[in-house]
């Protein structure tokens, strides 16, 4: 049942696999993705070791696995409480070396915040890492300057920059009432004393945000004073609109530094330049959405798909940019699979939002020949699609799911539209898909949401997969693909083919 011409597609990776927060990063002659690593059909975040996948950088449609490099009960300080390994990132140090980065964490998040940031080693990219050690103070003590989360480095001509936090407005809004109440909420979030927290808002504002700190050779011990490159109050600046709350990302181009970040909304990749490592960002704009709020002016209530985290960063392979992120499945936050797009870097060095697509890394709309998987769908939506993070919903909307064979797109009723985007379309005369269910009612096939009828399926589904077509009448050229269902009932859909 796969497509038979290879082609790249999102996700990027077999359907199978589920590594969100990506940190894409070409070592040599290859593309290799680190990132969290979920569980299909999980109960939480991370439960799986980190495996890398990687690829040539000259044919990004070649992934292959490299297997399983680090595991949380390599680290000493992994326990019942702490079993799970948070968003990585890997850079490469001075001495030829691949460091590790990342934080332990619990069920749905508990103690994600506590700290330290761990490190392991290799001597390549994807060999098997080791256990290094933590981020240290030069007296040797463990480093625990303000939250620790989501580390995110950068080798800069020999020198080593650290970033990672979070942000949660409780300073912005405080106030004599609230104010104790934020300590309080915050001691445990955190893992830190009120004293702590005090001592950090009246020093530096705020124990919150995105923080920066240089590293010495040896790639543990700090060798700055942390300095926050975002403020810790956003009202008045830039950054209000967008405020950053987690996955810290870093990428230099040129002389310009790069701060990719997830923002207080959620589902949305920001970015932030500077002329500095450490001080001074501007926040630059929305890089993506998972659910292609703000492209062109699309509101949160339209959103294409049901929005959660994201987490990913920008590379550059070849000649070419990308910004990698996440989407999430099975009604959950636990089963995020990752996803990419190809991205332009304008002349002043800003980045435009661009749309979620079904092409990944392919370059080219994708033939209209073959069998495609429906899962590669980029919108899918009733039309009342919800945000959802850190939780699972049981029923209500459609979504991309899975059995114990077969990966799908589950509960499709009356008025779901599925796209795909972007197909070449030159010779298609018919349409065949493949479902199951209860469904009696009629596929519409069209080129553009809102645009002519190109094809009707008529099905009446069983709960055997059961295949329905009809000829279609394309206008040749470049253009999405929608399914919309108009009936009764509700069905999956397995996957469709062209002829």
């Amino acid at each position: 049942m796969q497509n038979q011409i290879r082609q790249g597609l999102n996700p990027y990776l077999p359907l199978n696999e589920y590594i969100p927060d990506a940190e894409p990063h070409v070592f040599g002659d290859r593309i290799y993705i680190y990132g969290s690593h979920d569980k299909e059909r999980g109960n939480t975040y991370c439960m799986l070791n980190y495996t890398v996948w990687s690829a040539p950088v000259d044919d990004l449609t070649n992934w292959r696995c490299e297997g399983d490099i680090y595991s949380s009960k390599q680290d000493p300080l992994s326990n019942s409480e702490r079993p799970f390994m948070f968003a990585p990132d890997v850079v490469r140090g001075n001495d030829g070396r691949y460091y590790l980065y990342y934080c332990l964490s619990g069920y749905k998040g508990k103690g994600g915040y506590y700290g330290p940031i761990s490190v392991a080693v290799c001597d390549s990219p994807a060999g098997r890492y080791e256990y290094y050690g933590v981020v240290k103070n030069p007296d040797g003590s463990t480093f625990d300057e303000f939250v620790l989360f989501d580390p995110a480095l950068i080798n800069d001509n020999g020198r080593i920059h650290l970033y990672y936090g979070t942000l949660y407005l409780f300073d912005e809004v405080r106030n004599k009432v609230v104010g104790p109440i934020f300590d309080k909420i915050m001691s445990g979030m955190f893992g830190k004393s009120k004293e702590q927290i005090k001592n950090a808002r009246k020093s530096h504002g705020s124990i919150m945000g995105p923080i920066h700190v240089e590293l010495k050779d040896d790639m543990l011990t700090v060798a700055s004073q942390p300095s926050r490159i975002h403020p810790p109050c956003v009202k008045g600046t830039s950054f209000e609109q967008h405020p950053f709350f987690e996955a810290s990302s870093i990428r230099k181009v040129g002389e310009t530094y790069y701060f990719i970040y997830s923002s207080r909304k959620g589902h949305e990749l920001c970015y932030a330049t500077s002329k500095y490592p450490d001080r001074d960002f501007i926040y630059g704009g929305v890089i993506i959405s998972n659910g292609d709020i703000g492209y062109q002016g699309r509101k949160p209530k339209d959103r294409v798909n049901a929005t959660g985290t994201n987490h990913g960063s920008i590379e550059k392979i070849g000649d070419s940019w990308y910004v990698f992120y996440h989407r999430g499945t099975h009604r959950t936050d636990y089963s995020r699979q990752g996803c990419a797009e190809k991205i332009q870097l304008q002349p002043d060095g800003s980045i435009k939002q661009i749309e979620v697509t079904s092409l990944g890394l392919n370059n080219s709309p994708l033939l209209d020949r073959g069998i495609y998987p429906a899962p590669i769908c980029c919108n899918l939506s009733n039309r009342h699609m919800p945000h959802v993070a850190n939780r699972k919903i049981r029923s209500g909307f459609p979504a991309v799911y899975s059995d114990e064979k077969y990966r799908f797109i589950a509960d499709i009723k009356s008025n779901t539209f599925i796209g795909y985007k972007y197909f070449s379309f030159q010779t298609a005369t018919k349409m065949i898909v493949t479902i199951r269910g209860n469904a009696v009612g009629k596929l519409l096939v069209k080129h553009k949401l809102e645009g002519d009828i190109i094809g009707i399926i008529n099905i009446s589904s069983s709960n055997e997969w059961t295949q329905f077509e009809t000829d279609i009448s394309i206008t040749m050229g470049t253009y999405p693909l929608y399914f919309i269902y108009q009936g009764k009932g509700s069905f999956d859909l397995l996957q469709f083919e062209f002829r």
